[in-house]
């Protein structure tokens, strides 16, 4: 049985893509129909032995080409929160990649460019930074929940209503929906509290628990609320 042929090249090996004149890394090599293809640089297309050379053997002109793979950890729209920031809330507008390549050292540096929830101001920040709080998808959704819990607490109407009803002679009960809204308050409260309780398990920020605190305190407020109405609406109808 004959022996089957050695690969030339190895993962690892520098070698030139003599058709194009530039220079790779071996990243993989595979056999098609017993003939060695090789993996330069990651990409997607095979070269054969023949397209290729090492660089310590190539005579002649080389192409300075480089292929950089980079993983982003962070999406236009991601709510972030910042090393150093505390609690406060941005939302990832743009990023970019700083190359940096010297004699005898190179790297890159991803730089996001963000805006505050709270007051717009601009930032740039390095990746290390970061913290994800919430992806793009989900991000509108959380602020939507977040804002809920900071609106303006303002007194039930419910009583002065009532009053003006009993003076106009209209003895009817304070309508269903405003029972209804109140109820949809609860249930969204409830969601932010356990999105609280999450984020403070997660990173054990103390304003995660304050913000627990003040969503208990607005679902008391609440319940008094309902509790008020209730009554309200038994004596109406008596």
């Amino acid at each position: 049985m004959e022996k089957r042929k050695k690969a030339r090249f190895n993962v690892g090996d520098t070698v030139v893509i003599v058709m194009y004149g530039t220079v790779g890394k071996v990243t993989n090599v595979k056999t098609i129909e017993e003939t060695y293809v090789y993996e330069i640089n990651h990409s997607e297309g095979l070269f054969l032995e023949s397209a290729l050379v090492l660089l310590s053997e190539y005579d002649g002109e080389v192409v300075n080409k480089e292929q950089i793979d980079i993983e982003y950890k962070f999406i236009i729209g991601d709510l972030v929160q910042v090393k150093g920031r505390g609690a406060e809330l941005f939302k990832v507008i743009g990023f970019r990649t700083e190359i940096w390549r010297y004699k005898e050292d190179a790297w890159e540096d991803v730089v996001y460019e963000l805006s505050s929830v709270k007051d717009g101001q601009w930032l740039e920040v390095g990746e290390e930074d970061l913290t994800l709080i919430a992806d793009a998808q989900a991000a509108d959704t959380y602020m939507q929940k977040l804002g809920f819990l900071y609106m303006t607490n303002k007194k039930s109407p419910s009583n002065k209503l009532s009053l003006e009803k009993k003076a106009n002679g209209t003895n009817q009960p304070v309508k269903k929906s405003e029972l209804e809204q109140k109820k949809e308050a609860v249930d969204q409260l409830l969601d932010l509290y356990n999105d609280y309780k999450l984020l403070f398990e997660w990173f054990g920020n103390q304003e995660y628990k304050t913000g627990m605190k003040m969503t208990v305190k607005k679902l008391k407020i609440l319940a008094k609320e309902m509790a008020k109405i209730h009554r309200e609406n038994k004596l109406l109808k008596e």
